[in-house]
């Protein structure tokens, strides 16, 4: 095992266990000094859970921004308090009549900018006490409406009253409440019956490992146990390879400018969201420390730095 563990491991979170549970399970068994997670998955769902591991928790920050994609199950005809399969049943609606345009109608004027009530039953905070609590104390609270981003959504399938779908979405989406708004649409009311995210940040499902599977691997050998660096954990920041005299003045703690960074600079595909950012790596390809462009002056500013 590494002597000490810096970097993203990406679990596939089974159903039936919290984010929290799942990422202490990751922790322990790999032995990290410290573990958090980019963005909780309900205990129902599973799927892409990214796990940052000792320094690279520094990063669940800019992890945390990063565009969701999910497949998902949701049933019509049915409302509940917490707008899934795991609530109290408030309403049964029968969907006779309903056909599969009209689904994909209603599922297409979700598409691009709306807004979004977040669930009575959700991890936001009112006063610094989650809303799932203050529901649960027959006190719920309606946090207003945000913005949120609904980049593609499809229908893939469809059994009535059950519709399969794909979605992919900005952070802080709820696809509860989507399929929430959709049944309201339809008229027939609707909940999320089962949810699999298949992407989150740039890490893909396809690169993602069960817990079983993990402890199978770490019985084999613990390095063969996939762990991201932190120098490529970061998908779509834009990177800069650092010379000695720039690494040196990183570890000085210098102001930056982009004039140090002249023939440095990585070419590759960038995220819009990580446009005036730069992680600048060693020549050994380890993560230095992130910078941001702050202002017209050309001067970068440290968002994080790592001494080895």
């Amino acid at each position: 095992m590494r002597s000490e563990l810096n970097g993203i491991f990406v679990l596939n979170k089974p159903a039936g266990m919290t984010s929290a549970r799942a990422l202490e399970q990751v922790k322990r068994l790999l032995k990290a000094s410290k573990a958090g997670h980019a963005g909780t998955l309900d205990p129902f769902a599973t799927g892409v859970l990214v796990c940052c591991l000792g320094k690279a928790t520094r990063l669940s920050r800019f992890l945390l921004q990063g565009e969701k994609s999910y497949e998902g199950v949701m049933q019509l005809g049915l409302e509940t308090d917490t707008q899934d399969a795991t609530g109290r049943v408030l309403r049964e609606v029968p969907v006779a009549g309903l056909t599969r345009e009209q689904v994909e109608t209603a599922f297409e004027r979700f598409k691009g900018t709306i807004e979004q009530k977040p669930p009575l039953y959700s991890a936001l905070k009112h006063k610094g006490v989650p809303l799932y609590k203050w529901a649960r104390q027959g006190k719920p609270v309606q946090k207003p409406a945000r913005r949120v981003q609904i980049m593609d959504i499809r229908v893939l399938a469809v059994d009535f009253p059950r519709i399969h779908f794909r979605v992919t979405c900005s952070a802080g989406t709820y696809v509860r409440a989507l399929c929430a708004d959709i049944g309201q649409v339809l008229g027939c009311g609707g909940i999320l019956q089962s949810l699999c995210r298949t992407v989150s940040s740039g890490f893909s499902i396809y690169e993602a490992i069960g817990l079983e599977q993990l402890k199978a691997e770490l019985a084999e050998g613990p390095e063969a146990v996939p762990i991201v660096d932190m120098a490529d954990a970061l998908r779509g920041m834009p990177k800069a390879i650092a010379d000695s005299r720039l690494a040196g003045m990183i570890s000085n703690g210098r102001q930056l400018t982009v004039a140090d960074f002249t023939g440095k600079t990585i070419a590759g595909a960038i995220d819009v969201k990580y446009k005036s950012y730069l992680a600048i790596v060693d020549s050994n390809r380890r993560l230095l420390a992130v910078v941001k462009s702050e202002n017209a002056a050309g001067r970068y500013d440290y968002c994080c730095v790592f001494h080895s």
